[in-house]
């Protein structure tokens, strides 16, 4: 099978254990204000997103944001 996805849409099986984050439709959109992250395992499925136009993504290990 072909390469790997950095896109998910909600309903798909997480790939790998790690913190993923809702992404906009649109590539140039990444800076979404308040966007969910969310730690899943690998076997889980991704939720659904805040708007039905958004995917996931998986956050790498320097970018994940954290909260006070």
């Amino acid at each position: 099978m072909g390469g790997e996805h950095n896109q998910f849409e909600p309903g798909w099986e997480v790939p790998n254990d790690g913190v993923y984050r809702e992404i906009g439709e649109h590539p140039d959109s990444e800076g979404i204000l308040h966007a969910r992250e969310l730690h899943l395992h690998k076997g889980d499925r991704f939720p659904r997103t805040t708007n039905g136009n958004r995917k996931w993504t998986r956050v790498k290990n320097g970018d994940v944001k954290h909260r006070n």
